[in-house]
């Protein structure tokens, strides 16, 4: 089918519908779903083409689907890059990436403040195949410049950080890292900003990874992730990392709901960014809140970072309470309106305890180098009146001494 082409570069309210659209068979105005694991070949040869890679064409849904790549080259062209990746969650594109580019001997340097997962997964799993990992705060970077070796292959790093909220500077890390060894693979996990909000690949950042089951598909219906970057460093990946590694191949039902979510990107976002920044300034205002970390308020220490490499601040804010350990549960279950439940990125406000859910399994040790403290809380702002948030967060705060 012959591509619809655009003589200019659209922004990101438009591009997010219309960006590599193409001409579908009848007419059709949004992309067909190819429920179909093989593809036809016409002779052996082509089929031997494909295998070779001598042709283009599809082979095995494991190895790319037409509905999936519509999904792919519209993320490359939000996230500006030469390519993209999709994979069935966003542990699934960490760890694809992860196993394309490391291997026993070879060391990554990685932030402290990272997803649960994610920390696990450096922490637990990859010493298990000979891999050193090292963990530091990478706002400081005189400690970057200092912890980097000889055999380190990635720098691994969020912005804004799961759950603290840290912004770190995308290029100020990124040039450190390439400045020391220009073949390191500088990493990020964009997922808490989405193309929405940065670009970090425009900044120096080699790959860049999001869990499109938050913002970019934003209904908290579909598990899926995606990894931007080189058409070079995409090619690896797919081949080694996806097909015969991990097989986190995300399925065409699931593309054509990130598809169809992707399409309100931006007015979600515009409308969560600014109930986060009306919130987080109720919050700091609050006798029941002992400090709100939220890029958007000059109290931040990541302020000014923050506006230089963001569009806007995002709909993620953590905050302390002034209440005990138990009273600060009885705050969070005390809500009506704000659901409990981790996951976040949604048109619905979640909340989260990380000490008592998604960071439970974590050693006293590890919460408190990645600045966990009880009383923390985790807060994704939803798309509802703002006014309903906050009466909402005033009921539970003034229950939770009852």
């Amino acid at each position: 089918m012959k591509k619809k082409c655009y003589t200019y570069y659209m922004r990101i309210n438009s591009a997010v519908i219309h960006a590599k659209k193409q001409k579908h068979a009848y007419g059709a105005l949004n992309e067909p779903v190819f429920r179909s694991s093989t593809f036809v070949f016409d002779n052996v040869e082509q089929g031997g083409a494909r295998y070779a890679g001598q042709e283009e064409g599809y082979v095995y849904t494991r190895n790319g689907n037409p509905t999936t790549r519509y999904l792919e080259e519209r993320l490359a062209y939000l996230e500006k890059a030469e390519d993209c990746l999709c994979t069935s969650s966003g542990i699934g594109a960490i760890t694809s990436t992860i196993w394309t580019f490391l291997k026993k001997g070879d060391h990554i340097l990685a932030d402290t403040d990272l997803y649960g997962s994610t920390f696990l997964l450096f922490t637990k799993m990859l010493h298990k195949f000979g891999v050193e990992v090292t963990l530091i705060d990478f706002n400081d970077l005189e400690l970057i410049k200092k912890s980097l070796k000889s055999n380190t292959v990635m720098v691994y790093f969020e912005t804004p950080c799961n759950p603290t909220i840290k912004v770190n500077d995308i290029k100020a890390i990124a040039t450190i890292a390439h400045n020391y060894n220009k073949h390191i693979k500088v990493v990020l996990d964009g997922t808490f900003a989405s193309p929405y909000l940065q670009h970090p690949l425009q900044l120096g950042v080699d790959i860049v990874i999001h869990s499109m089951t938050k913002y970019i598909n934003g209904h908290s219906d579909v598990l899926g992730g995606c990894v931007c970057g080189s058409k070079k460093d995409l090619k690896m990946i797919r081949d080694e990392g996806l097909r015969d590694s991990t097989g986190a191949v995300l399925s065409p039902d699931d593309a054509y709901l990130v598809l169809r979510g992707l399409k309100t990107l931006g007015v979600r976002m515009k409308t969560i960014c600014e109930n986060a920044l009306s919130i987080a300034k109720y919050l700091e205002k609050s006798p029941y809140v002992k400090k709100v970390y939220y890029p958007g308020l000059k109290s931040h220490k990541n302020h000014t970072i923050a506006k230089k490499q963001m569009e806007s601040f995002g709909g993620m804010i953590s905050f302390e309470t002034n209440l005990n350990f138990n009273q600060t549960k009885k705050f969070v279950n005390n809500l009506q309106m704000v659901t409990l439940a981790v996951s976040l990125g949604g048109v619905e406000s979640l909340i989260e305890h990380p000490t008592s859910m998604t960071h439970v399994l974590f050693t006293k040790e590890a919460l408190v180098k990645s600045g966990i403290t009880p009383n923390l809380i985790r807060f994704s702002t939803g798309i509802e009146d703002v006014k309903d948030l906050i009466n909402d967060f005033e009921q539970a705060f003034k229950n939770s001494k009852k």
